[in-house]
């Protein structure tokens, strides 16, 4: 199948006169400058999210392509947990580091987590070599917010002000959470943390305002296939739910929208400037195999398959 999105997010980024940070400034021009070097420095493959430029801020999302590993795991693939070879996995982790750190003109450093699909919440930085969470938070330059993803949504997020940023690895069990609190929920209570540290009489509508998140590439709703109590689950918790499912005859299962679901509870969350995967085919993880891994895809077939990475940082320069 041809990969329809090999040509959407490693391009320059593009902007409209409603995501304007800066109107018509020198400042701005030099963010849109400084985001177009950033993205040339990256290997073509790569994507860099098509999102409003804030100063100071960068973020990235891995494909399969510019690594060592072979084969289940060709090439850039950066999980320790799949079977790859050791040392393959630890070359990609440098290569991706050193292609940031080079792209950003200073050092960059990667934290990983140790995701288990819950909503658990990491600051950083952290001393721990692979903490227990699936999002994290930081506000201190040159820490890159990593997570993983092979078929599950990645999600960037970043206050257009002050610097602070995060990083969600969000499947159906971490977007459905515990009592209404998943891990976009305890990601946002983490990130609105940090911007009360620095802004102390921020209010909600406030800190919603200056908030852009990405979505990055997941398995699609065309592919993705949930049994009856997923669905269940989620429309007990949110009625609107229904219209991120479908029914996937004959089996009596469904198909589930996992960027759409994700929309819908950072809308809750009052959080509108969502930028990224409109649930199309070019965003869907096993439906460009040329592209992206999927582990409901390659896993039964191959065995296994590696892991895309999504990061997002600050710059000392802000």
């Amino acid at each position: 199948m041809a990969d329809a999105g090999s040509k959407v997010c490693h391009a320059h980024m593009c902007f409209s006169g409603k995501d304007t940070l800066i109107d018509g400034s020198n400042a701005y021009a030099a963010q849109m400058e400084n985001a177009a070097s950033f993205s040339s420095l990256l290997p073509s493959a790569w994507w860099v999210p098509q999102w409003p430029a804030i100063a100071g801020v960068q973020a990235v999302f891995t494909t399969r392509h510019g690594g060592v590993s072979q084969a289940p795991w060709d090439s850039l693939n950066l999980g320790v947990h799949v079977g790859d070879a050791a040392p393959a996995v630890a070359q990609n982790r440098r290569i991706l580091e050193c292609s940031l750190s080079r792209a950003a003109g200073r050092g960059v450093a990667l934290q990983f987590l140790n995701q288990v699909h819950g909503w658990q919440v990491q600051m950083l930085p952290c001393y721990q070599e692979l903490p227990q969470a699936d999002a994290c938070v930081t506000h201190l330059p040159g820490h890159a917010c990593t997570i993983m993803v092979a078929d599950c949504l990645p999600v960037l997020i970043a206050h257009r002000q002050l610097g602070v940023v995060g990083a969600a690895h969000a499947g159906w069990r971490g977007l459905l959470g515990y009592e209404g609190v998943g891990v976009l929920e305890a990601l946002w209570q983490a990130y609105t943390h940090l911007v009360r540290k620095q802004d102390a009489g921020a209010s909600h509508e406030a800190i919603a305002a200056y908030t852009q998140v990405w979505l990055g590439p997941c398995i699609g709703p065309t592919a993705f296939e949930v049994g009856a109590e997923v669905y269940q689950a989620f429309v007990q918790k949110q009625a609107q739910a229904q219209h991120c499912f479908a029914r996937a005859t004959p089996s009596g299962k469904w198909w589930a929208d996992l960027a759409g679901l994700a929309r819908q509870r950072l809308q809750t969350l009052g959080v509108t400037q969502v930028y990224g995967n409109d649930s199309s085919q070019q965003w869907c993880t096993f439906g460009n195999p040329s592209q992206f891994f999927s582990h409901r895809r390659d896993a039964a077939v191959r065995g296994s398959t590696g892991r895309m990475a999504a990061a997002i940082w600050c710059c000392a320069d802000r």
